[in-house]
């Protein structure tokens, strides 16, 4: 019996050295190697400093920046730690609110008609609550203020979103989209 518990003890000593040490500190190496940007949470720097990931959506609110999908997670919006939708369903009244008075927002930041169609990832969060992109209409929906408020021809600003499009992956998984921190950031680097 006591050759059984020896046995098993040495297994379970074992196997824990293995899976907990041994592969992680492998899959750790293997990825710094082969993928160093991903395995460090693929972080732009502007300017010699981080200013955020092109994982993580930020939450952009000054007219010079094009804004990205809203956010539900965390009480300010894009809290990585918080990361969730709001789990409200579509008969929920307090999301129709909220989507209502994002759609108010939108109207009146970017002048828009009543009647004039907004994209919805403009209005509804993600599932994560972190999605860094929007779609190019919705880009496109922004350009007239983000011009405006920067003293840009309107122009310029969309040959600066259409430089940004990203397709889809491998050519046909997904949509196109433009990452809203790499956009904005190109903004700022306009002279």
């Amino acid at each position: 019996m006591w050759k059984s518990i020896i046995n098993s003890v040495a297994m379970v000593a074992i196997m824990t050295v293995l899976t907990g040490i041994v592969y992680p500190m492998a899959m750790t190496g293997l990825a710094q190697a082969l993928f160093p940007s991903q395995a460090n949470g693929s972080i732009i720097r502007y300017n010699g400093q981080s200013v955020g990931s092109k994982l993580i959506g930020q939450n952009f609110t000054s007219d010079k920046y094009f804004h990205g999908r809203p956010s539900s997670a965390g009480s300010d919006g894009y809290e990585a730690l918080s990361s969730s939708g709001s789990n409200l369903g579509p008969t929920n009244a307090k999301l129709k609110q909220s989507v209502q008075e994002r759609l108010d927002k939108i109207i009146a930041e970017n002048a828009l008609d009543s009647g004039k169609t907004v994209p919805g990832d403009l209005v509804l969060a993600s599932a994560s609550g972190l999605d860094p992109h929007i779609t190019p209409d919705a880009a496109y929906l922004q350009l007239k203020r983000v011009a405006a408020a920067r003293g840009l021809q309107q122009k310029e600003v969309e040959r600066l979103v259409e430089s940004h499009i990203e397709g889809r992956q491998f050519g046909l998984l997904g949509e196109q989209c433009v990452n809203v921190l790499e956009l904005n950031l190109a903004l700022d680097g306009l002279k």
